[in-house]
């Protein structure tokens, strides 16, 4: 029989003892030069934003400007063009009615209105002032209703009491009209199947 003893196995060797680094959570003090650097780099990002904030502030205090200058020479546009049209106006509005007959009158304020016209549609300027188009709330406003006297007439415009005005696409004023609608037998677009 064969004894064991301490000496039949080789002793394993142990590793030597290792100095305590970060992977063991130990906290490493860092250089003087380290510190510098982060320092430097924390300085150099912190004028970066600083820089970056000051042109997006500018940016945005330049767009204002601009939009507000862009508007003001619109609307400037808009009346040079109407400015004409309005010293006819004033020079209508000064006539000696018992020197004036009332067909010239007439011709001059038709006068007038053609020139603003065809100012405003030169800017973009459109009438809403259709009859017997489709009822749209988008563009009309409705005041009241009207008996149709045709079922295919039923939600439409039979009269328009104030125009309304577009200008490209945007509504100015909406149209004030009079809706027709269907009061007799079944009503457009409805019906029980049979």
């Amino acid at each position: 029989m064969k004894r064991n003893t301490m000496n039949d196995k080789p002793e394993q060797p142990q590793p030597p003892e290792q100095p305590a680094g970060p992977e063991s959570g130990a906290l490493i003090e860092p250089s003087d030069e380290a510190v510098v650097r982060l320092e430097g780099e924390l300085a150099d990002m912190k004028d970066k934003y600083l820089r970056l904030a000051a042109e997006y502030d500018n940016f945005k205090k330049r767009s204002v400007k601009e939009r507000t200058e862009s508007w003001q020479r619109a609307q400037a546009d808009l009346v040079q063009r109407l400015v004409d049209a309005l010293d006819d106006l004033a020079r209508f509005a000064h006539v000696d009615p018992a020197q004036t007959d009332a067909k010239t009158i007439h011709d001059g304020v038709d006068m007038v209105e053609r020139k603003m016209w065809k100012a405003l549609e030169a800017a973009g300027v459109t009438r809403v002032d259709q009859v017997g188009v489709p009822f749209d709330p988008h563009v009309h406003e409705a005041v009241t209703t009207r008996p149709a006297d045709d079922p295919a007439k039923d939600h439409t415009v039979g009269a328009v009491l104030q125009p309304g005005y577009r200008m490209g696409d945007a509504l100015i004023r909406p149209a004030r009209v009079i809706v027709l609608q269907w009061q007799g037998g079944e009503a457009r677009g409805s019906g029980d199947g049979k």
